[in-house]
Formats: structure tokens, C-alpha cells, sequence
């Protein structure tokens, strides 16, 4: 769902669009002298193999391994991702929720865009968006409808306002069919969209 565009309620801007743009706004600031290509490169590269949701899904996979470690996680989930060398800028304060049978998370900033940075990465585009940031805390249901997910009627849906102050993630479910799997493998499940709780955690390839 990287291109989906809440406020039109479907997929408008195509990945060559975004990517266009992207390239005219690095070659203006090139142009200008702002930035250097060598560290936009190096920053691409930071956030593409260092920091990003990779990080977040396997701190979730070892969190549905173990369970000691997913009482840490739910209880400092700063000290507890540090377990695992995962920390930093705009992961500070963090809090993470844990998805149930009976509760789905979801989060939001209702007034910016903040994000847990070291377990997630940059925040997509319809993340920041105002249509999401204001239908997330008015209709999380119908968001999570236009991603494809759909909780049962019996699920409450709880909805958390990230802040600087304090920025939430989301401990999805595991899916079925997963006994057995290594953390690797478990963590293959997890996107960045289920981290956040707009949707679920992939089931396995053949269920």
C-alpha cells in the first residue's frame, strides 16, 4: 500500500510519479548547494538498510519467539529494542501495543507526523497526509477497510495519538500456521502497514 492516498480513497499517484518527483526535488537542492548527492546517497542508504521497518519486524519476530521478551517489549519498549541494537533519533520515548483476538491498534498523529523512526523507518507519504490523520481518529475502521483489513464487528478498535513525546508502534498478531518458524522467517511476515495497524501481519505463503 505505499502509494495509497487517503484522501481520494484510492491509488492516484503512481510509484514513477512519486519517484519523479523525488529526483526533481533532489536535483533543485543539488542545484542549490543545500545538499551534496554523496549524502543524500549515504542517507538513502541509512534508512534503506540500517533504520526501517526491517528493524521493527525483527523485534516482533523475536517477541512472538519469546515470550519474556514480549513482557519487556510491552513494558519498556525502549530498553527492551535496545536488546537488540535498535534505538535512536525519534525513538526516544516509545510504547508499543499489542493486538489481540479482542483489541486492534492503530496509530496516528492527529497534528504532524511523528513516528518511531528506528523500528519504522520514515513515515509513508499518506501517513502525514490531513485525510488520514483525521479519518484514522474518526473512522479507524473504514481506514483499515480501504487497506484491505477488516476486524470482526466483535474487535475494539483503539486508537493512540503519537506525539514527540511519545510515539506508539503496533505488536501484530501472529499469524497462523506459523509453528515452527524461525525468527527470519517470522519476521519475512511483518510489514511496516501492520506495525502501524492499519492492516495484519501476512499470513504465510499457503494458508
Amino acid at each position: 500500500m505505499t502509494d495509497y492516498h487517503p484522501a481520494e480513497g484510492t491509488f492516484p499517484r503512481s510509484s514513477e510519479e512519486i519517484a519523479a518527483r523525488v529526483k526533481a526535488l533532489e536535483a533543485i537542492l543539488v542545484e542549490k548547494g543545500l545538499i551534496s548527492t554523496d549524502a543524500i546517497d549515504y542517507m538513502s542508504s541509512v534508512y534503506e538498510n540500517e533504520v526501517g521497518p526491517q528493524l521493527g519486524a525483527k523485534v516482533v519476530a523475536r517477541a512472538w519467539s519469546d515470550p519474556e521478551f514480549k513482557q519487556r517489549l510491552l513494558t519498556d519498549a525502549v530498553g527492551t529494542c535496545r536488546e537488540l541494537g535498535v534505538g535512536g533519533l525519534q525513538g526516544e520515548e516509545m510504547k508499543v501495543l499489542e493486538n489481540t483476538d479482542t483489541v486492534n491498534n492503530i496509530v496516528v498523529c492527529t497534528l504532524c507526523s511523528c513516528y518511531p523512526w528506528p523500528v519504522l523507518g520514515l513515515p509513508p507519504n499518506w501517513y502525514k497526509y490531513p485525510a488520514y490523520r483525521a479519518r484514522a481518529a474518526r473512522d479507524p475502521r473504514g481506514v483499515m477497510a480501504e487497506f484491505g483489513y477488516t476486524p470482526g464487528p466483535d474487535v475494539e478498535i483503539r486508537v493512540w495519538d503519537s506525539s514527540a513525546e511519545l510515539r506508539y508502534w503496533v505488536l501484530p498478531q501472529r499469524p497462523g500456521g506459523t509453528e515452527g518458524f524461525t525468527e527470519e522467517q517470522l519476521a519475512e511476515l511483518v510489514t511496516r502497514d501492520s506495525l502501524i495497524g492499519v492492516t495484519a501481519a501476512n499470513a504465510p505463503v499457503g494458508n
